[in-house]
């Protein structure tokens, strides 16, 4: 057993994707460098060839598909690593210790990238509702696809001349819709991989870019994994009556709906329960009619038509099961003629026992228009800013079909933050317990809007207020209710590594610089910043529960119930590691400026081999 160091940053997807093609075609991976001369497997591509013969596209064919500037370098921006970590603050929490949902503050190219580890192919259900691309929408682009060691310094210490990267993209752009596809491709991608098998993405979107939104979401999910359109009734008034007499006004928006892979099942809204009045030997039966339908449509058959108990479907019609169906209710003493008309004993095994309501790809005003949602959201907050706002409702209808109990559900464009506001009153009414992660980015509000007078400084404080007055009012309506629901939020930030950034070379630093370089831990970073880098390392799921003990005066901080035990003590001695050791965590992790010496590592390493040696140890 030996202590071996963490990467400190995102995995590569790039070698994921190999080793995902090692799996199907063995024969066609290969031993390489990387780009520092470390071994690495790689893809023969003409080996991959011969694996798919006849199934290769090659050369300069005509394909259908969506092109644009920049595409190549936006689908390199998903799968290139991220040296960022995501940063505990308590202070910005409601039930930290507690809760199981998460709000992260952030980039969400970035938080996308460093929650794959912890939550690949665990989601049931992403609801995103991004920029619309209006002409004057805000989002971070360009994002930077590919970025050396040294920009990647530059860039976190912030001196970089470009500043600020949340941009407003205007139709005089010309990029306009190529920026935008370049945003909204990698981030799409992520979130793919983070869906379960049967989980389910609806992505709110209008006219402007609706269509490319369709076209890059066919290339990512597959087009066979398009479940269909959802239209919104999101307007009842027309946005400016003076020019109405020269466009359509809108009065709807679009909801795209796909799955991971064709597993989904829909919750349906019950409203009411099959009776089984008859009974005979066989037990409890209802009697229903062999229905027929028109034979004039695409599904018309001659072979639906035929005789039952003497019995033809009427003129132009056929019946809707075939004769194979009609035998084995035969067969079963099930078919009967009622009133002259064929029909069968329905019994209890034979269907589901609820009567159901469709799920309708529309929802009407009913459910709430976004006037109505800001209305909503300021009667919650006051004076908020915000001039398009989801209703809750709408949210949580989607919840309810798309989610079940222990689900995670996942926003990763949160803006007032509706979607946890939804889950938050969903869980409440059905009483099952989904988890929610939202990401928002820390968008400054303007300079004397609404919002700055209200006192939010960014959209995503804006977010996280909102949050919590909803959880407060949910508190008091459900009052004594036990057990009571998940009402917190656990906040993490996206930011720089907690480590010390050894890239420079010791030409480039001073001697006093040096001399701090013997602690790779930067000054204002706490043990629990490292504990959930640790966290995303090792795919631990964040919102584990963090309990704080002590061994021989050395913090520890255990993670699932010793899952993980962490200690970033500056010196770690045999005691406290023969103590960790006892437990016998499955995972164990040190500081590594923690051993004072060579000779320390190497006893801390025999110690874990003779009294835990299933514990996975390693050092930061």
């Amino acid at each position: 057993m030996t202590v071996d160091k963490f990467r400190m940053h995102s995995r590569d997807l790039t070698q994921r994707n190999v080793d995902a093609i090692a799996v199907l075609f063995p024969t066609v991976v290969t031993e390489t460098l990387d780009a520092e001369g470390a071994p690495a497997r790689a893809v023969d591509f003409d080996a991959l060839r011969q694996e798919l013969s006849d199934f290769v596209v090659e050369g300069p064919q005509e394909r259908y598909q969506l092109d644009w500037p920049g595409k190549r370098a936006a689908a390199f921006a998903a799968n290139t690593p991220t040296a960022k970590t995501l940063r505990p603050i308590r202070a910005e929490s409601v039930d930290f210790d507690t809760t199981e949902n998460l709000f992260i503050e952030g980039d969400n190219l970035d938080a996308l990238k460093l929650l794959q580890e912890s939550y690949l192919g665990k989601v049931k259900l992403i609801y995103i509702d991004p920029p619309y691309n209006t002409g004057g929408d805000k989002f971070a682009y360009p994002d930077d696809f590919a970025e050396g060691a040294r920009e990647h310094r530059i860039r976190s210490r912030e001196v970089n001349d470009d500043g600020e990267r949340l941009r407003s993209n205007f139709e005089t752009n010309g990029r306009f819709h190529s920026d935008w596809l370049s945003m909204m491709y990698p981030r799409l991608k992520l979130a793919r991989n983070l869906l379960r098998d049967d989980g389910i993405m609806f992505a709110s979107i209008d006219y402007n870019e609706g269509f490319n939104l369709r076209s890059i979401m066919d290339e990512i999910f597959g087009s066979d994994n398009f479940v269909g359109e959802i239209y919104w009734e999101s307007k009842t008034k027309s946005q400016n009556t003076a020019t109405s007499f020269d466009k359509l006004q809108p009065k709807a928006e679009l909801i795209l709906a796909y799955t991971r892979r064709d597993m989904r099942r829909f919750n349906l809204v019950k409203h009411g329960e099959r009776s089984y009045a008859g009974k005979d030997a066989q037990g409890q039966f209802r009697i229903a009619e062999v229905e027929q339908m028109a034979r004039d449509g695409v599904r018309g058959r001659t072979t639906m038509v035929f005789s039952i108990l003497g019995v033809e479907p009427a003129p132009g019609n056929q019946w809707k099961v075939g004769q194979d169906t009609i035998e084995e209710w035969a067969s079963r003493g099930d078919l009967l003629l009622v009133n002259g008309r064929p029909a069968r004993k329905m019994r209890p095994d034979d269907e589901r026992g609820d009567v159901t309501k469709p799920f309708w790809g529309f929802f009407s005003k009913d459910i709430g228009t976004a006037e109505s949602a800001k209305r909503d959201l300021k009667n919650l907050m006051g004076e908020h800013g915000f001039d398009t706002v989801k209703p809750v409702r709408l949210i949580q209808q989607l919840i309810y079909h798309a989610t079940s109990d222990d689900d995670i559900i996942l926003d990763f464009f949160a803006g007032s933050g509706t979607t946890g506001h939804a889950a938050l009153e969903q869980n409440a009414a059905d009483g099952l317990k989904r988890t929610w992660i939202l990401v928002q980015y820390p968008e400054a509000v303007e300079k004397g809007s609404v919002a700055e007078r209200a006192g939010f400084g960014t959209v995503a404080q804006l977010a996280r207020t909102r949050l919590g007055r909803a959880a407060e009012q949910l508190g008091a309506e459900l009052g004594l209710v036990n057990p009571r629901p998940d009402l917190g939020f656990r906040t993490l930030r996206v930011d720089t590594t907690n480590m010390i950034d050894v890239g420079a070379t010791a030409d480039e630093l001073g001697q006093g610089e040096l001399g701090g370089m013997i602690d790779s831990v930067k000054p204002d970073r706490t043990d629990e910043d490292l504990l959930f880098q640790v966290m995303l390392e090792w795919g631990l799921d964040l919102a584990e529960s963090i309990t704080v003990d002590e061994i021989g005066g050395r913090r520890l901080l255990s993670v699932a119930n010793d899952a993980l035990i962490a200690c970033f003590a500056d010196d770690v001695t045999d005691d406290v590691v023969q103590g960790i050791a006892k437990r016998q965590p499955l995972r164990a992790v040190f500081l590594d400026a923690g051993f004072a010496t060579d000779a320390a590592r190497i006893n801390a390493e025999q110690i874990f081999r003779e009294v835990s040696p299933a514990t996975d140890l390693k050092a930061v």
